[in-house]
């Protein structure tokens, strides 16, 4: 089908407003050709335009360009991805030490290692940043023993991430250059401030639904530490898209790079874990990296990322050969995309896209009731409690996360017996927020929120 590029740059511009999103960038390939779109403004201080050359935060998509790098090592037979992560790291260590010696790079990169996600620990600029974080996360909390349940964890990554520079000799961000962005003609695709500073570049914005939302009061709080989970690259969305467009295309680069062998991009895709959460990033499973998705029996795959009120997403629809990516700077940007990708994908690939997640029309008359109590994980704490019959969640950033934003507070709907609907209107969403209640393998009771698992302490 052609892409009638006047069109559906109206329809952006459109859904754009609708939704208060200062500025957004939009790539789709489709038919084998990349068609870039661009709308509304980097900074709504300073009014300048968004272009298609432009550059956003895509927060925890980087997520894939790390696990990317680690299967280029495992096919140079430089990295056994079921071994445990000592063999690479000697010094690995995490606060439970069976863990510590057990847990393997396949388990990371499906998020099944049982690692946190919300340890930020600033160390600093230089390129020992990365080795000194992962000596620092020795002391966090598990979320729960390793290859039990799936947890979305960023520590995981930057342990990856870490791989990657003992076994290339360089940094992260070095190799991801050479290794990846080089090749694929990434020239928009960047780490450092400075190097940003060389592009347009998206400021993050924040404000209260349904109204435009004002200019965030820092670009990035993020250390350089958090490189290989998300917080630092920006790229502009072609430059993402042709990352992912090497994957749909069996590992080669449009010039015939070879950049990965054809039977690892599919096990990259290959389902490693379910997800309890199949909400919050629309995700049905895990695979080594990608997120998988489950269109109403139509497969495919991509990323979410998100900064400080900066918001990316990528889809790929493998059997039509089609993929979206969507990078924005605040207000609606989830509404955005859904509404946008809804019907670019229907008609491009034929894709019926779930509705976005929200409470029924009709609540379900279910209180908090043994759910009541405390959850904690490493950089937050949850307080699940009853207030006159209705359920209530207090989520509230604490240890190296405390101040980053402030609590949310939300009374929640019952969407069914475990899943609850609750407003989380704030820096990293503008929606509604799922709340999955589950249990660990254990036996211990847990809550997924943001596709990450918080054990009850109390």
């Amino acid at each position: 089908m052609t892409f009638d590029q006047n069109r559906w740059q109206r329809r952006f511009d459109e859904l754009r407003a609708a939704h208060h999103v200062p500025g957004a960038a939009l790539a789709v390939l489709t038919g084998g050709e990349i068609h870039e779109l661009a709308t509304g403004v980097l900074h709504r201080g300073t009014g300048v335009e968004v272009t298609t050359d432009s550059v956003f935060q895509v927060g925890s998509i980087t997520k894939v360009h790390t696990a990317t790098l680690v299967l280029q090592l495992a096919e140079e037979g430089r990295l056994d991805l079921d071994a445990p992560v000592r063999d690479v790291l000697p010094g690995f260590t995490v606060a439970d030490p069976k863990a510590s010696e057990t847990i393997t790079a396949r388990q990371l990169l499906s998020h099944t290692s049982g690692l946190t996600c919300d340890f930020t620990h600033d160390t600093g600029r230089g390129d020992d940043c990365l080795a000194a974080y992962v000596d620092a996360a020795e002391a966090v909390p598990l979320d729960c023993p390793p290859g039990t349940a799936i947890s979305y964890s960023s520590v995981g990554y930057n342990v990856l991430g870490r791989i990657v520079e003992v076994l290339t000799g360089q940094t992260w961000d070095a190799a991801l250059q050479d290794r990846l962005c080089a090749p694929l003609g990434l020239t928009h695709t960047v780490t450092l401030p400075e190097d940003v500073l060389r592009f347009r570049a998206a400021m993050g914005h924040l404000g209260e639904a349904g109204e435009d939302p004002d200019p965030a009061p820092v670009w990035n709080p993020l250390p350089r530490s958090a490189g290989p989970y998300g917080g630092v690259l920006c790229a502009t969305a072609a430059d993402v898209l042709r990352l992912a467009r090497m994957h749909l295309d069996g590992g080669t680069a449009p010039d015939g790079t070879r950049l990965l062998r054809r039977e690892t991009v599919e096990a990259m895709q290959h389902r490693e874990t379910d997800c309890p959460d199949k909400w919050t990033v629309d995700s049905d499973g895990w695979g080594l990296g990608w997120t998988l998705y489950d269109w109403n029996g139509t497969p495919g795959f991509g990323h979410d990322g998100a900064t400080i009120g900066q918001y990316g997403f990528l889809r790929v629809a493998p059997d039509a050969g089609v993929a979206v990516v969507l990078l924005t700077n605040g207000g609606g940007a989830r509404r955005l995309y859904s509404d946008l990708l809804r019907e670019l994908l229907g008609e491009l690939a034929g894709i019926r896209m779930p509705e976005p997640f929200g409470p029924p029309a009709e609540p379900l008359p279910v209180v908090a009731g043994d759910r009541a109590g405390t959850y904690r994980r490493e950089g937050v704490e949850i307080t699940v409690s009853d207030r006159d019959g209705v359920p209530h969640l207090r989520y509230a950033f604490v240890d190296g996360m405390a101040g980053l934003a402030p609590p949310i507070e939300s009374d929640l709907v019952a969407v069914s017996d475990t899943v609850f609907a609750g407003r989380a209107d704030g820096p990293f969403s503008d929606d509604w927020m799922p709340v999955v209640f589950s249990t660990l393998a254990d036996g211990t009771g847990c809550v997924y929120v943001g596709m990450r698992a918080a054990p009850k302490i109390a």
